[in-house]
């Protein structure tokens, strides 16, 4: 069940501010690196929702991801459509992906689920990838960014652009937290620690898994959107399933099950990757070694870690000191 802790409410603040602090005294690469961690975030975010907390992992949020970015620029490029129309259209559009993947899927389990998300995916790689008139291999250029001169604010500008990517992180975790802070949210959890029992109260399943997935592929919809924004192009890369694998392996380095971890994965990932890329181009290796690791050393992840010790140190504070026992006290214990 989730619980919005203080040391949760002290990281993710500490990673929003953090990211707003290092914008205004960086340079123009500085500012790319904190758009595309706060992109990675989000989308680390949403499959924790289902992943995490509903037990589904997901091989298809990759897909949908580039679902939202594609569905931004076809509408803004190719029909001219208002980039805050686009922007909501993402949403939507993603939203009902979700939902239709979770809806379908929602009777399998374990690896035959997993395999099932990854054949979504690849059906909406493959569609995008073979389709004219969205480009195909080549994809889309010249995508516009969402115009909000309106209140004084120019996306064009690379400050403005990444304080908005983190804006939307800080708006995804709230939306996050509060869902799985709700009724539902605790249904959810409860249908992944026993699915059975569920069902044997009357719970239709299906309908929760389903609505989860399509809040889950909203969140990274957008995440998507913002991603096209930042670049102005899309192509069929955005939605290979190693993106999903990607963000799949961000959620358990970070800490999977625990919401900020994530977050936390998500922008220790894009700055390991940028640091040890400009040392080496076998840097997948080293990723690789580092989540090992994190997985041998127990899987928690490394906030999943850190909140660990923090609680079993609490635990063992809590227990009574034996050697401040009375002797008549332990005499007593003893003969009882």
């Amino acid at each position: 069940m989730f619980r919005q802790s203080l040391l949760k409410t002290i990281v993710i603040l500490a990673l929003l501010g953090g990211g707003v602090v290092y914008t205004f005294f960086t340079g123009y690469f500085g500012k790319e690196l904190v758009i595309e961690a706060a992109t990675l975030a989000i989308l680390a975010i949403s499959l924790d929702m289902v992943a995490g907390y509903g037990g589904m992992i997901s091989l298809c949020h990759g897909a949908i991801f580039g679902i939202g970015a594609y569905t931004f620029a076809a509408l803004t490029v190719l029909f001219g459509v208002h980039p805050l129309l686009a922007f909501a259209a993402a949403i939507v559009a993603t939203a009902l992906f979700g939902a239709v993947v979770g809806a379908i899927t929602s009777r399998t389990h374990g690896i035959f689920f997993i395999m099932a998300t990854l054949a979504f995916g690849q059906m909406a790689y493959v569609t995008i990838f073979e389709s004219r008139t969205l480009g195909g291999d080549d994809g889309l250029a010249g995508v516009p960014r969402l115009d909000l001169s309106a209140i004084g604010i120019d996306l064009m500008n690379s400050t403005n652009f990444a304080l908005f990517a983190i804006a939307a992180l800080a708006l995804v975790y709230v939306i996050a937290a509060f869902v799985l802070r709700s009724g539902f949210g605790r249904t959810l959890v409860g249908i992944h620690v026993n699915e059975a029992r569920m069902k044997a109260v009357g719970l239709t399943v299906w309908h929760y898994k389903a609505a989860a997935f399509g809040i889950s592929g909203a969140l990274a919809g957008l995440g998507g959107a913002i991603a096209a924004q930042q670049t102005m192009f899309v192509s069929p890369e955005l939605l290979v399933w190693m993106v999903s694998g990607t963000v799949l392996m961000v959620v358990i380095f970070g800490g999977i099950g625990t919401l900020v971890g994530p977050a936390v994965g998500a922008v220790v990932w894009v700055f390991l990757k940028h640091e040890i890329s400009s040392i080496t181009v076998h840097w997948h290796m080293i990723a690789g070694a580092v989540l090992i690791i994190t997985i041998v050393a127990g899987g928690r992840g490394l906030y999943g870690q850190i909140e660990y010790m923090i609680e079993n140190r609490r635990a063992k504070q809590k227990q009574p000191d034996e050697t401040n026992v009375s002797p008549l006290a332990q005499e007593r214990e003893t003969h009882a």
